[in-house]
C-alpha cells in the first residue's frame, strides 16, 4: 500500500499550530495577565460553539465583545490576529514539508505541476523529447513584483515570521537531540514574544523607496538562492525523465518590478525616486555578486586551465583566482560607484561593470576552462549557479517598468501644441492625433522647446522620460500605459521617448482595463500594426497588458473573465495576422475579485495560443510574501509557473464549442447587467457600501504609498480596485467576486440550459476554473457576520438592502452547487476547506469587535489613538485570517 495514504498528512501541521498557540497563550499570560488570557479563552470557546451551530453562544459572543472597553479589546484583537498569523506560518511551512515528502517518497505519484507530472502526457500526445527540451529552455517568464497596498504586515514582522518558519523547519530534523529540541522551542518562545512586543501598525505611510527595498529583501533573502536551486532541480528532473540537460545558459525566470516606477495616480513616485530605486537595485546586485565571487575565488584553487584562460592570466600559478581577483576588484569599484551616487558624492566610473555581459564573460571563461580540463562537476557547482543568477537578475537585479495614465501624455502634447500655435491636441480626433504624431515621428526636428511653459503635472511627465534616458535600458523594462484606448496613446509615448533622446527606447505596452477597452483591444492593435512606421519600430514583437482588477470592478468578475478570455483570443489572432510575436502581460491581483487564484490553474485556463513560451504576470502585495516568503514555497511557485507555461505552450487547452460560447455570452450579459444594476443603478448602493464596510477608515491604514483613490472625492468609480475589494473582504461579503454570477447561472438554468452549464463545468478548463474560484470566495463569505455589519452600522432604511444582498449570496451558493454537482463548495479541495474551518472561530471575534469599534467611532465620535489602533489591529487580523484580501 502507498505509504502516503496510510499517514495522517496533516498531523504535523496540527502539532505545529498547537505548539505555536500554546506559546502565544503563555506570552499573553506573561505580558497582559491572567485575566486577559481567561478572556481570550472565553471568547475562543464561545466562537467555537457558535461555529458549531449554537446561536445562543453567538449572541453571547457578540454581547461580550460589544461591552468590552477599548483597553481590553486591544489585547483580545491582538491575540486572535497573532494566532491567525502563526497559523499561516505553520501552513506555509507545512506546504514545504509536504513537498519534501513527495520528493523523498519514490512510490508517491508525481506532485501536480512538476516536470514528472507534466512531461509524460506530452510524450503520450506525440510531442518529441527534443521539442520538450527546446521549448522548456526557451521559456521567457517574467514575474513583476508590485507594491499595491494589499500587504498589511510590516516588513519588520515579516522577517520575524520567516525566522519562526525556519525554526519550525529545524524541529523537523529526524535526529534532533533533546538539547536541540529545547533550543528550537526556546527560539520560538523568543520570536513569538518579540512579535507580541512589536508594534504591528505602521505609524508612517511607506514611501515608494521603502516599498522597493521590501521587494529587494525578498530577492536577497529568498529568491537569490531559490532560483539556482530551482533550476538545478529542473535539470535533474529533466535528466531523470528524458536523459537530457538544460543548457548551461538557461534562465527561464526573470523578475521585473513596479516599485518606484508605477506613477499612475501616485504623486509620490517622482523621477528622482525612479532613479534612486534603479541605483539601489544596481548597488544590491553588485553587493550580492561580490559575495558570490569572493566565495567562488576561494573555491577555484585549481592550477591547470585551458589555453584560452591562460592567455588572460599569464603565468599565474592559480589562474582562476587570478582572473576572479580582477572580477572581485571591479565589483568592489562598481558597488562603490553606486554608493557614491546614492550619497551624493563624486563617483569614479573608469573601471566598473555596466552591462551584465561584462561580468558574464570572465565567468563563462572559467566555466569553459573547467569543462575543458575535466572538471565539469566543479563548473556545474557554484559557478553555474552564478551564471544562472546573471541570466535571471543581471547587474540590475530587476528591470523596472514605468507606468503612467494615458491622459497625462495627452496633457503634455496639448501643452506643446498650444504653445507652438498648432491648436489643442486634446481636442483633436483620433485621425488628427495620429497624423500629427506620425509626422513628428517620421521627421527629425525636435518638437518640445526647452522653455515650454508647463504645469507641475506636465513637467513631471517630461522629467520622467528624461530620467529614463539617463538611467539606461538595462535597468528598465516596459513603459505601461494605463487606460489605453487608441493607437495615438501608444504613438504619443513613442514620440515622448524620442524627444527625451532615449537611444534605446523602452518597449511600449498598452494596458487595456475596462470592459469597453478590452472589447476594442484587438481593433486598436490591428490599427497600430497597420501603420508602417510602428510595424518597423516594434521589430515583430509586441507586449499587451490586460487589467484584471479594473475590468472586474467595472463589469463584475464573470463578465470580466469572459471579456479577458475573448480579448486574448482576438489579440492572438491579430498578432498572427501581422506576423507579430505577442507577449501577454497579466495584471492579476491577489484575490479572485482581482484575477487572483492558483497559479497553475490560472495559466492553464487561458485562451488557447495566448501563452506561447512567453508570459508576464504581476505578483502583487501580499502575494509576494505568500508565494516567495520561504525558500521551499518560492521554489514551488517557480516550478508551477514553469510547468504550466510549458504545458500551455505545447498542449494548449481546447477551444470552446460554438454552443458553449453562446451560453457564455448569455451568462456574461446577465451577470454584467445584474452587477452594474446594483453598483450603478441603485442609488442606495454607495451609501450602503460606505456604511457597512471600513472603506473610509482604510485610509488610516498605512499599507502603501499610493492613494486609495485615483482622484479626490467621487464615488465608487474613483476608488481603486484594491481598497474596493479589501473593504468587502473585511465585512465577509466578498461581493465583487460573486455578485451577478448566481443571477446569470439561474437565468440559464431557468431557460432550460442547466445541462449545458454542467457540461461546461466538467469539460471546459476556463469555465471550470472561473466557477472554482468563485466557489472559493463564497466559501470564505459569511452572511451571519455580514449581517452584524448591516444591523449595527447601516441606517435602518438600508437593512432591507443588506438582507437582499445576503439572500443573493445564499441563492448564488445554491445554484453554484447545482452546476458543480457538489454538496459543498470545497468538496474537492479538502486542504482549503480545513484551513477555512480552522480559521473561522478566530476570525469571527475580530469581525464582531471591528463592528463595535466602527460603531463607536461613527456614532460616539470616539477618536482616541487607542480605539484607532484597535480598529487597525482588527483590519490586520481579518486580512491574516482570510489570506488573499486585496
Amino acid at each position: 500500500m502507498d505509504c502516503m495514504s496510510t499517514v495522517d498528512t496533516n498531523q504535523a501541521l496540527r502539532d505545529d499550530v498547537r505548539l505555536l498557540g500554546a506559546i502565544l497563550g503563555d506570552v499573553i499570560r506573561q505580558q497582559v495577565g491572567e485575566h486577559a488570557f481567561d478572556t481570550v479563552e472565553k471568547v475562543r470557546s464561545l466562537s467555537k460553539r457558535a461555529r458549531g451551530g449554537d446561536e445562543a453562544a453567538f449572541d453571547e459572543l457578540r454581547d461580550v465583545l460589544a461591552a468590552m472597553p477599548v483597553h481590553e479589546a486591544v489585547p483580545i484583537a491582538r491575540a486572535f490576529s497573532r494566532f491567525l498569523t502563526l497559523a499561516n506560518i505553520a501552513e506555509q511551512h507545512h506546504r514545504v514539508r509536504r513537498r519534501r515528502e513527495y520528493l523523498r517518497d519514490p512510490a508517491a505519484a508525481p506532485q501536480r505541476g512538476t516536470l514528472k507530472d507534466t512531461i509524460p502526457p506530452l510524450l503520450e500526445q506525440g510531442i518529441s523529447p527534443d521539442t520538450i527540451v527546446e521549448t522548456l529552455a526557451s521559456l521567457d517568464i517574467e514575474l513583476v513584483l508590485t507594491a499595491h497596498p494589499t500587504e498589511v504586515k510590516r516588513r519588520t514582522l515579516v522577517q520575524k515570521y520567516q525566522r519562526i518558519a525556519e525554526t519550525l523547519a529545524r524541529r523537523d530534523v529526524p535526529n534532533l537531540t533533546a538539547h536541540e529540541s529545547r533550543d528550537a522551542r526556546e527560539a520560538l518562545e523568543r520570536e513569538i514574544l518579540s512579535v507580541w512586543k512589536t508594534d504591528e501598525i505602521r505609524r508612517k505611510r511607506p514611501t515608494p523607496v521603502d516599498e522597493a527595498l521590501g521587494g529587494f529583501v525578498v530577492i536577497e533573502q529568498i529568491l537569490w538562492n531559490a532560483v539556482p536551486e530551482f533550476l538545478r532541480e529542473l535539470d535533474r528532473d529533466l535528466q531523470d525523465i528524458l536523459g537530457r540537460r538544460l543548457p548551461a545558459n538557461c534562465g527561464i525566470i526573470r523578475f521585473g518590478s513596479w516599485m518606484g516606477g508605477d506613477r499612475d495616480g501616485n504623486p509620490n513616485v517622482t523621477p528622482d525616486v525612479t532613479q534612486r530605486v534603479c541605483r539601489i537595485a544596481r548597488w544590491t546586485a553588485a553587493d550580492l555578486f561580490l559575495q558570490e565571487i569572493s566565495s567562488l575565488r576561494y573555491e577555484l584553487s585549481m592550477i591547470d586551465c585551458s589555453e584560452e584562460l591562460r592567455k588572460h592570466v599569464g603565468d599565474a600559478r592559480e589562474p582562476y583566482r587570478a582572473l576572479l581577483s580582477k572580477v572581485r576588484d571591479k565589483l568592489i569599484a562598481t558597488r562603490a560607484h553606486h554608493a557614491a551616487i546614492l550619497d551624493g558624492r563624486p563617483a569614479e566610473s573608469s573601471d566598473i561593470y555596466i552591462e551584465t555581459e561584462q561580468l558574464a564573460e570572465p565567468l563563462w571563461l572559467c566555466f569553459r576552462s573547467l569543462v575543458d580540463t575535466g572538471a565539469r562537476s566543479i563548473a556545474e557547482g557554484r559557478l553555474l549557479d552564478n551564471l544562472r543568477r546573471l541570466a535571471t537578475f543581471g547587474l540590475t537585479l530587476v528591470r523596472l517598468d514605468l507606468r503612467q495614465e494615458s491622459s497625462r501624455h495627452t496633457d503634455v502634447l496639448d501643452a506643446v501644441t498650444r504653445h507652438l500655435g498648432l491648436g489643442s491636441y486634446a481636442e483633436w480626433n483620433e485621425e488628427q492625433r495620429q497624423t500629427f504624431l506620425l509626422r513628428e515621428l517620421e521627421g527629425r526636428r525636435p518638437l518640445i522647446p526647452h522653455d515650454l511653459p508647463a504645469s507641475t503635472e506636465v513637467r513631471d511627465v517630461l522629467e520622467t522620460f528624461r530620467a529614463a534616458a539617463q538611467i539606461g535600458p538595462s535597468s528598465l523594462g516596459a513603459y505601461v500605459i494605463s487606460m489605453a484606448t487608441d493607437p495615438s496613446d501608444v504613438l504619443a509615448v513613442a514620440l515622448l521617448q524620442r524627444e527625451a533622446h532615449m537611444t534605446s527606447p523602452m518597449r511600449i505596452v498598452p494596458l487595456f482595463e475596462t470592459l469597453d477597452d478590452l472589447r476594442q483591444a484587438a481593433k486598436t492593435m490591428d490599427a497600430l500594426f497597420s501603420i508602417p512606421w510602428y510595424k518597423k519600430h516594434i521589430q515583430q514583437k509586441q507586449e499587451v497588458m490586460l487589467g484584471y482588477s479594473d475590468s472586474a470592478k467595472d463589469a463584475g468578475r464573470l463578465t470580466a473573465a469572459w471579456e479577458l478570455y475573448k480579448a486574448q483570443e482576438q489579440l492572438v489572432e491579430t498578432c498572427r495576422k501581422h506576423d507579430v510575436h505577442l507577449t501577454l502581460f497579466h495584471g492579476r491581483g491577489g484575490t479572485v475579485g482581482r484575477g487572483g487564484g492558483p497559479t497553475h490553474l490560472a495559466i492553464l485556463s487561458q485562451a488557447p495560443g495566448s501563452t506561447e513560451r512567453r508570459l508576464r504576470v504581476t505578483e502583487q502585495g501580499e502575494m509576494i510574501e505568500a508565494k516567495f516568503g520561504l525558500p521551499g514555497i518560492a521554489i514551488r511557485t517557480l516550478e508551477l509557473y514553469t510547468n504550466a507555461t510549458l504545458q500551455a505552450t505545447l498542449a494548449p487547452p481546447m477551444k470552446p464549442s460554438d454552443s458553449w460560447r453562446k451560453r457564455m455570452e448569455e451568462l456574461s450579459d446577465h451577470a454584467c447587467g445584474a452587477y452594474r444594476g446594483l453598483i450603478r443603478g441603485d442609488h442606495r448602493f454607495v451609501r450602503y457600501f460606505r456604511e457597512v464596510t471600513p472603506e473610509v477608515e482604510l485610509g488610516d491604514l498605512n499599507i502603501g504609498s499610493r492613494p486609495a483613490r485615483r482622484k479626490p472625492g467621487g464615488g465608487i468609480e474613483t476608488l481603486r480596485a484594491i481598497p474596493w475589494v479589501f473593504a468587502w473582504t473585511q465585512s465577509r461579503m466578498m461581493l465583487p467576486a460573486w455578485y451577478g454570477v448566481g443571477q446569470a447561472l439561474q437565468s440559464i438554468a431557468d431557460s432550460g440550459g442547466m445541462d449545458d452549464l454542467v457540461e461546461m463545468c466538467a469539460k471546459w478548463p476556463f469555465f471550470r476554473s472561473t466557477i472554482d474560484l468563485v466557489a472559493m470566495v463564497l466559501a470564505k463569505a459569511d452572511p451571519r457576520i455580514a449581517q452584524q455589519y448591516d444591523e449595527r452600522l447601516a441606517a435602518e432604511d438600508l437593512h432591507d438592502f443588506g438582507a437582499n444582498l445576503r439572500k443573493s449570496l445564499g441563492d448564488t451558493i445554491d445554484i453554484m452547487l447545482e452546476v458543480m454537482k457538489q454538496r459543498d463548495l470545497l468538496e474537492n479541495n479538502h486542504v482549503l476547506r480545513r484551513s477555512i474551518d480552522v480559521r473561522n472561530p478566530y476570525v469571527d471575534p475580530i469581525n464582531l469587535l471591528q463592528v463595535e469599534l466602527l460603531r463607536r467611532i461613527r456614532t460616539q465620535n470616539e477618536t482616541s489613538p487607542e480605539i484607532r489602533d484597535a480598529l487597525l489591529i482588527t483590519i490586520n487580523g481579518i486580512a491574516a485570517g482570510l489570506r488573499n484580501t486585496g
